[in-house]
Order: structure tokens, then sequence, then C-alpha cells
């Protein structure tokens, strides 16, 4: 692991448009996806071959801003609860971005705006007292995929 973490300056909103949630039908891994020029969000399955679709464009002036997974209530399939909070990641490359945040011994930011992500977050990601509990959380994640 890197020791070194520069900010991306990401957003919540840079992982949304594809969330991995559980299936609704058999429990497994399934991929909720956003497409914002059909106004459409849909959920589909490979184990399964579980598929359901909705329509985003639910107000008279515009589609509502939510992530992929909102739009079917399901949980998230990256999450886990830690200590008293629940970490969780939308799906594989958001993962991977949070390790090498937590995994990292020097953290930089450029640029901050507020409105990032890792500004965002609950203090026990970024607390190095839980770097390795979360560390290893996110390996147990990972080998669920």
């Amino acid at each position: 692991m890197n020791n070194r973490f520069q900010d991306e300056n990401l957003r919540l909103s840079d992982f949304e448009r594809e969330v991995w949630v559980v299936c609704p039908a058999c429990a497994k891994k399934a991929v909720a996806t956003l497409d914002s020029e059909r106004k459409t969000a849909r959920l589909f399955c490979d184990s399964c071959g579980c598929h359901k679709e909705t329509t985003t464009d639910v107000l008279p002036y515009g589609t509502i801003h939510l992530a992929a997974h909102s739009w079917f209530g399901q949980p998230l399939w990256l999450q886990a609860p830690f200590r008293n909070g629940v970490f969780y990641a939308y799906n594989f490359r958001h993962l991977e971005y949070l390790e090498r945040y937590i995994g990292a011994t020097l953290r930089e930011h450029k640029g901050r705006t507020h409105f990032t992500l890792l500004e965002k977050l609950p203090r026990f990601y970024h607390d190095a007292k839980n770097r390795e509990g979360l560390l290893k959380l996110i390996t147990r994640l990972k080998n669920r995929t």
C-alpha cells in the first residue's frame, strides 16, 4: 500500500451512477445504474436475472438527484458495521478510493471546496487508530465482489 494519498477532490456524486446493491430476488450482488438521458434507473442481477427499471423524472420541473440505489430501496452490497457507525462504498472504484485514503499515512489535500467526499466522511474514517480495522473490513468487502 502506498503511504501517500493525494486527494482528487472527488465527491460522492462521482460514484453514484453505478451502485452495487443486494438483489431483491436472490440476495446476491446486483447493480443499480442511472441513465440521465433516458431519465431512468435500472437494477440488474447477473446471478438470477432480476431486472427492474423506473423513471427518475418524477417532478414537473426535472429529475430528483439521487444515487442509483435510492430508486429501489435496496441495501448497499459494500457495507458493514464498524464500531458505532457503518462503513460503506457504492462500488469497487469507490471502495478502492477509500482504501487508498484510509491506508495512507500521508494525506495531501489541495484546493478543497468543503464539498468533497473525504470532507463529508464520518470521523472514524479519518482516525489513524481505525486504519488497521478499516483495512481489514475493506479486504472482507473486496472478497464479496
